[in-house]
């Protein structure tokens, strides 16, 4: 059953942090603006998940900001997001056969800035700046339709009932790959720009991230800054993601995905963090693993194939589509900082800017 249209100035696709910062900025400037969000929460790939022992919030995605980066701090600043410097103090580790090797001084990690609650609650805070009815969570667009001056967003279930949003503008912040395998535009979007879209790597999407919490940050204790590199994994990748002053005390480590058939798994972790740690590693509280292939929101089928990173801030991504009406806004779509929330703030700055210096439909 087809239901009635509303009508809006701009339709955002997407509540990750670079839709949010869109319809703040808009709302802020007067406009009308809805936004739409296929999963139950806010934040996209801000996706801070809940140790199962205390409840407190670790990065299963975005995780950092670093020095220079103005737009983060920024926002940071005027929401009174709480924060906190990244430790890296101490020694690395290396690993790879026969055993681990201590490496003098840390040359994996550099000055950078954690949020204290998890990078989701910087997501949580923009969206609290918005009426309780502009972002509507479970709603999955699936069509944006060119009819007449306007562009027509079609989102919902078409088995319980689709919903028509007619907006002037419509701001797709999705990964571009994502968007190109989840909604049907029309008319198509030009072969070029398509072809570009599949091509383009999902950040993060080929990536499983562990999250290791601990009852002490025990590595610290032994004089290392609990960053590793790791050539025999699964994780490659380690950093300390404890809070303030060691608590929580969690490890998170990077792995390349596998197949489906062959995910990370909890015995595999425990068993190279021993290698790398030492028998302290071996009694970990809670260890959550997040695979971000697997999460279809973010991810389309076959993102471990993408890996045409040049296509980030490509050209194409900086011309508005239909007629000056389509805008991408995702962070691979940024020249500047792509992949980091840096460059999702910085592509949400260009949306806000060409729809508002766009003359009226």
């Amino acid at each position: 059953m087809m239901r009635a249209s509303e009508r809006y100035e701009v339709a955002v696709v997407g509540a990750g942090i670079a839709g949010l910062a869109v319809a703040r900025e808009l709302f802020r400037k007067g406009r009308s603006v809805v936004v739409f969000e296929a999963r139950d929460r806010v934040g996209g790939r801000l996706w801070s998940r809940r140790l199962t022992s205390t409840g407190q919030r670790v990065d299963a995605g975005a995780t950092w900001y670093w020095p220079g980066e103005h737009r983060v701090a920024r926002l940071v600043d005027e929401l009174a997001v709480a924060t906190h410097d990244q430790f890296i103090a101490g020694d690395a580790t290396y690993h790879d056969r026969p055993h681990a090797q201590r490496i003098q001084g840390n040359p994996i990690d550099v000055p950078s800035y954690r949020f204290t609650n998890g990078a989701e609650s910087l997501a949580a805070a923009v969206a609290a700046q918005l009426p309780s009815d502009v972002v509507r969570l479970g709603a999955l667009v699936h069509e944006v339709e060119v009819r007449g001056e306007r562009l027509l967003v079609r989102y919902g279930d078409p088995t319980a009932g689709v919903h028509e949003v007619e907006a002037d503008h419509v701001a797709i912040a999705l990964p571009p790959a994502l968007a190109v395998h989840r909604i049907g535009f029309d008319p198509g979007l030009p072969d070029r720009l398509r072809s570009i879209a599949a091509a383009t790597p999902v950040w993060m999407g080929s990536t499983t991230k562990v999250i290791v919490h601990f009852s002490e940050p025990f590595w610290r204790a032994q004089g290392l800054s609990g960053s590793g590199i790791s050539h025999i994994g699964p994780m490659r990748e380690l950093h300390d993601m404890s809070g303030p002053d060691g608590e929580p005390a969690v490890l998170i480590g990077f792995a390349p995905n596998r197949s489906s058939a062959e995910p990370v798994n909890e015995h595999e972790v425990r068993a190279q963090l021993i290698e790398m740690f030492g028998a302290a590693a071996n009694d970990p509280i809670d260890i959550i693993i997040t695979d971000w292939s697997a999460q279809p929101d973010t991810s389309p089928p076959g993102v471990e194939a993408l890996h045409r990173y040049e296509t980030y801030g490509h050209a194409v991504w900086q011309i508005a589509g239909m007629g000056g009406r389509l805008h991408w806004t995702s962070t691979e779509t940024s020249p500047e900082a792509p992949g980091h929330i840096e460059g999702a703030l910085a592509a949400a700055e260009r949306t806000v800017a060409v729809i508002v210096g766009s003359p009226p439909m």
